[in-house]
């Protein structure tokens, strides 16, 4: 029976054993073994040695900070800077890891790779450049802060735009913005979370802004046209005769306008404000109202 791959482990030609062929006189870098075993038991370890760790560029970390705004700015949108506490390019040397004036080369050993090849008979594996550190360049001088890393941690202020809409909770991510790539690798990203303050007016379903509005008694039982408050200045607002408390009114396009997305509404909640304290001529009035009333606001429950 066939055995695919490697044609067996036996002692026939192309297999693993003495036979002639092996792999054709060439060598096995050990890590491709180990990908295609998913690093079974460590074939390092099994053959006596350990592949060294891969060195090569590595992304920077991705940071993370809050930014707190106010209602107002997280509907309308802001630009603005947030301070951001972490692991920076070096001030000093601008993250080369040099003294300014002095030369980095490339590393002469791996020729920039910042990896070398060793043989272990059949078998080839990678490891950091012992001249270089896996970096693939030398530094003649060290940045006297930053000690040759090209890193320091430090505060700085990142300018950050917001898109008109945003919620509380919602999640930035700006690209390039976080701890630096090591070795030549990229930088990380800077995650924003957004922490937005009650509006004493209103409140927000979605895009849709949520308004709570007085209207006395007459008004609400012969109909009025009140000013209400928006994001950019009050609108006039007609309440028919016979409004119940409690009905809500649209005011379309009124609401949230996001960067992306339908505009929201302005749904006006109208409630009937009952006066606590009435004067003589008020009282008298009201009593003299309710002689005259007519219709039976109970009838429903008998």
């Amino acid at each position: 029976a066939s055995t695919g791959g490697f044609g067996g482990f036996g002692g026939g030609r192309g297999g693993f054993g003495g036979g002639r062929g092996g792999f054709g006189g060439q060598h096995v870098r050990i890590e491709d073994l180990e990908d295609l075993l998913g690093g079974f038991g460590g074939l390092g370890d099994l053959f006596g040695f350990r592949a060294g760790s891969r060195a090569g560029p590595a992304r920077g970390a991705d940071l993370e900070t809050e930014l707190t705004l106010s209602f107002d700015q997280a509907a309308e949108g802001v630009t603005t800077s947030v301070k951001v506490r972490g692991e920076a390019p070096c001030s000093h040397c601008g993250g080369s890891g040099a003294e300014p004036g002095t030369a980095v080369t490339t590393c002469p050993t791996c020729g920039g790779r910042g990896m070398i090849a060793q043989n272990q008979g059949f078998f080839s594996f990678s490891q950091p450049c012992p001249q270089c550190g896996g970096s693939g360049r030398l530094v003649e001088t060290p940045c006297r802060v930053c000690r040759g890393t090209g890193v320091e941690t430090r505060t700085r202020q990142v300018k950050v735009r917001i898109p008109a809409g945003v919620k509380d909770g919602d999640i930035l991510r700006l690209r390039g913005k976080g701890a630096p790539g090591r070795n030549g690798g990229p930088p990380g990203d800077l995650l924003v979370r957004l922490r937005v303050t009650p509006s004493r007016t209103f409140g927000r379903k979605g895009n849709d802004l949520t308004l709570t509005v007085p209207v006395t008694y007459t008004e609400a039982a012969l109909g009025t046209k009140i000013e209400v408050p928006t994001l950019n200045g009050a609108v006039k607002l007609k309440i028919p005769p016979g409004t119940p408390s409690g009905k809500t009114f649209r005011v379309r396009g009124k609401g949230i306008t996001p960067e992306r997305g339908r505009p929201g509404d302005l749904l006006v909640t109208v409630q009937v404000a009952v006066p606590t304290r009435l004067s003589k001529e008020e009282k008298k009035l009201l009593e003299e109202l309710a002689k005259h009333e007519t219709e039976d606001v109970r009838a429903h429950l008998r």
